[in-house]
């Protein structure tokens, strides 16, 4: 499977335990401290590659250390890289002090993610690929985005879309031109919730679909996930693990899931690959943690 993902690309650098901001210039000791390569298009390109898929990639990164680290990262992972774009602009960056129950207030930096050249984009690569999953399309001037999605669906690739931006009406409205344009769309249930300004969930879903996506598949923490379409409604339980870090999590459901459908899986099935995949990463420090392969994931 030929995957292209496609979008917002973040150096995560992560703290573990961090319950308190010190006051003025105190300190606090933790026990753990790394930087990961992540973001909707970096942290499930990574899970994407672990899990087997030929996988390229395609955003903005900045001239500088941060880019460099980023894309030396990616590349560990068998990650092309090619298609990453110098801007000037700061690589985008996070600075994570994770809490000891797993939460992950997050101190962001957009950087290069809002400069990415739409006219720059590869699209050989993305109409020659299996999938493209687009990471963070609100970043990405949705509404020039489109008539390239539209390129891309045309000539037979699947497409899939995951938010980075909290969810809003305001957002929502931004958003509708690719919405037609999109096989699965892959948020979180605050996200759908905040979207549409509707409470149930399924409903939400719905209201989503009745845009023009295809298939919603939400995750929804420690109830799992919950796959939609426009006949059906199916509930992935989550895994039961002990949380460390919950960043990339939502990242790994998607690259789960994809993975799965590219198998052949059925929506449901490949919903409850995706809770795996990131019940796993949940275990551990940073989006990219966790040594597994399609096999290990799949073998029971």
């Amino acid at each position: 499977m030929r995957v292209v993902t496609f979008g917002a690309h973040v150096l995560d650098v992560l703290a573990q335990p961090v319950d308190a901001i010190p006051d003025g210039q105190g300190s606090v000791l933790v026990q753990n401290m790394r930087m990961s390569a992540a973001g909707p298009a970096g942290g499930t390109a990574i899970t994407l590659a672990k899990l087997g898929a030929e996988v390229f990639t395609v955003g903005a990164i900045g001239d500088d250390d941060a880019g460099a680290m980023l894309d030396t990262a990616l590349n560990r992972f068998g990650v092309v890289t090619d298609h990453l774009v110098r801007v000037d602009a700061p690589t985008s960056m996070s600075m994570l002090p994770i809490r000891s129950n797993g939460d992950r207030p997050a101190i962001h930096m957009p950087g290069a993610n809002l400069a990415y050249p739409l006219d720059r984009a590869p699209l050989e690569l993305l109409t020659g690929a299996d999938h493209v999953h687009i990471g963070a399309p609100e970043l990405l001037n949705p509404p020039e985005l489109a008539p390239l999605l539209g390129d891309i669906r045309e000539s037979g690739t699947t497409v899939s879309a995951d938010i980075l931006a909290d969810g809003d009406p305001g957002v929502l409205a931004w958003l509708e031109p690719i919405l037609p344009h999109l096989d699965y769309l892959l948020p979180n249930d605050d996200q759908v919730r905040g979207l549409t300004a509707i409470e149930d969930l399924v409903t939400a879903c719905r209201s989503l679909i009745d845009r023009g996506v295809r298939c919603v598949a939400v995750t929804a923490g420690a109830d799992g996930a919950h796959v939609v379409t426009a006949d059906d409604a199916e509930h992935a339980e989550a895994t039961g693990v002990e949380v460390v870090d919950t960043s990339g999590c939502g990242d790994a459901f998607s690259a789960g899931f994809l993975a799965a459908r590219g198998h052949d899986l059925s929506l449901l099935d490949s919903a409850r690959v995706g809770c795996t995949v990131a019940g796993i990463v949940a275990t551990g420090l940073g989006s990219d943690h966790g040594d597994f392969t399609w096999g290990s994931i799949t073998a029971n």
